[in-house]
């Protein structure tokens, strides 16, 4: 049995225990709930007034907008719709004008993060623009970057409450290069329009900058500690590294324990594994999908790895802290390598 064959197996498996079949009811009652907090929570926004106690509304704001966030990810995987068209045109409402968010620049970004994970050139998610995943990145860092690449450590969730306003500028310095821009610019600019329009009408300005540096806080590091125990801390392939489909997507990848809250609480991402092996499965199929896949792997001696949350955040931690240590133990007068 050649490596080639491994994944059609288990995806034969999966097929025919009908985990790829479409979850209508549980995305109807998603869609519903996520819709209801979002809008509920700006209706609490508006009825509340002129209040310091807008800063626990923006709290669950930040939280609602997260999950609209994954919703988007879901519909970029046409996990919820069979057809493009329709997840796009969801896909768009939910990010450029729900959250902020290209729906376009994140797909593309997203396809290739999924086509090559953790793959030093070619996986977005470890470019090295500002943190630094592997020995060879930190060797090559300069200026600010190798600064911070000394202690991202300690960096690392400071520097998350700063992730929705990377993804408002990302997608507006994408905007010109989308094939649908006219549409992705419309809608990311109401998006804008309306965000900063009632805040502000809401509250005077004050207290409006501050609700709005809470919320954009809270959701980048509610979005960063949904994504970085997933990947962050796994083997970051280079160039040199070959593996077949299943094993690069298991191999790079880490499944988060835990039971419905962390499903809820991750979006389904907890089971990011199977994920990366099925990327349209619809979420509540993942949990069933596990067992199977854990199975295959062990049958193969495939590597299977699991954590806690918080075990999985102090894997990457101590990942990006080792990383640190060659330049922290360099003067500071040593050249970089280039």
């Amino acid at each position: 049995m050649t490596h080639g064959s491994d994944f059609a197996r288990l995806s034969r498996v999966i097929q025919d225990a009908g985990l790829l079949d479409r979850r209508p009811a549980y995305y109807a009652l998603r869609l519903s709930l996520v819709a209801l907090a979002f809008a509920g929570g700006w209706a609490a926004f508006v009825s509340l007034g002129d209040s310091w106690w807008q800063l626990l509304v923006a709290i669950v704001l930040a939280i609602a907008f997260a999950q609209v966030a994954l919703i988007a990810h879901d519909l970029a995987h046409r996990q919820v719709f069979r057809t493009r068209r329709a997840s796009a045109v969801a896909g768009r409402i939910a990010g450029n004008l729900g959250v902020g968010m290209s729906y376009g620049w994140w797909m593309d970004k997203h396809t290739r993060h999924h086509a090559n994970p953790n793959h030093e050139d070619h996986d977005p998610d470890v470019d090295p623009s500002l943190l630094v995943w592997s020995e060879d990145q930190a060797a090559r860092a300069g200026g600010l970057s190798r600064f911070i690449a000394k202690w991202e450590a300690y960096l690392f969730f400071p520097l998350l409450t700063l992730e929705a306003w990377n993804l408002h500028v990302s997608s507006v310095r994408a905007l010109s290069r989308l094939r649908d821009r006219r549409l992705e610019t419309v809608l990311l600019l109401a998006h804008f329009v309306w965000y900063f329009a009632l805040v502000f009408t809401v509250l005077p300005a004050g207290k409006a900058i501050v609700f709005v540096l809470v919320q954009k806080a809270v959701f980048g590091v509610y979005l960063g500690c949904t994504f970085a125990p997933n990947h962050k801390g796994m083997p970051v392939l280079t160039g040199a590294d070959s593996y077949d489909y299943l094993r690069k997507q298991v191999l790079t990848s880490r499944n988060v324990r835990g039971g419905r809250f962390i499903d809820v609480l991750l979006g389904g991402l907890n089971y990011q594994i199977e994920h990366h092996l099925f990327p349209s499965m619809p979420t509540p199929n993942l949990r069933k999908a596990q067992p199977l896949v854990r199975a295959h792997c062990d049958a193969l001696g495939i590597s299977y790895a699991e954590a806690g949350l918080f075990e999985s955040y102090g894997i990457a931690l101590r990942h990006m802290h080792a990383i640190g240590a060659r330049l922290r133990a360099k003067p500071a007068s040593e050249p970089v390598m280039r």
